[in-house]
């Protein structure tokens, strides 16, 4: 099992979100931000996936293909406060990654085979925000890999963030 592919982006979080979908759908997820999506930090519809973060300014993501279903990140150093998986199905053999307001042409795309592919995102250092919300350590990193199966939303590991309850 070993890493594909790996992209390291500054992405503009604007509406405190970023977006990562098959090229060729229109990866609207207006009505898909729900009170749980947002709570999540994680909405989805055909083809896209929409990452929530705790800033609306840049943010460091890191996106990694795997071969095969990786090992969870270590986490030694208890950075890692929320873990989520859901599915992205690739129809257009690319796959396009960006801020929801960036300027679509330009945003990065990433050669890959067509199919249902996993996403495991991991949100880390999401309590190390500055009081203005401005400035933070904040990190989002995505593994994908192939499957056979669509398994939708699972939520591995969830920290309680703003207006939102502890049962998620």
């Amino acid at each position: 099992m070993g890493i594909v592919n790996e992209v390291k982006l500054m992405l503009f979080a604007d509406y405190f979100q970023f977006y990562i979908q098959d090229e060729k759908v229109d990866g609207d997820l207006s009505d898909k931000w729900t009170n749980e999506a947002v709570c999540i930090l994680l909405a989805t519809t055909d083809g896209t996936i929409g990452v929530g973060t705790v800033r609306n300014m840049k943010v460091p993501v890191n996106l990694k293909t795997f071969d095969n279903e990786p090992p969870f990140l270590a986490d030694d150093d208890h950075v890692i406060g929320q873990i989520n998986e859901c599915d992205i199905e690739v129809s257009s053999g690319k796959i396009v990654i960006a801020g929801c307001t960036d300027y679509f042409p330009d945003a990065k795309r990433i050669e890959l085979e067509n199919g249902v592919y996993r996403a495991r995102i991991y949100y880390g250092n999401l309590d190390k925000i500055s009081e203005d919300g401005l400035d933070g350590e904040d990190f989002y990193e995505i593994h994908l890999w192939k499957t056979d199966k669509q398994d939708g939303i699972k939520i591995i590991s969830h920290k309680k963030t703003n207006g939102c309850n502890d049962n998620k």
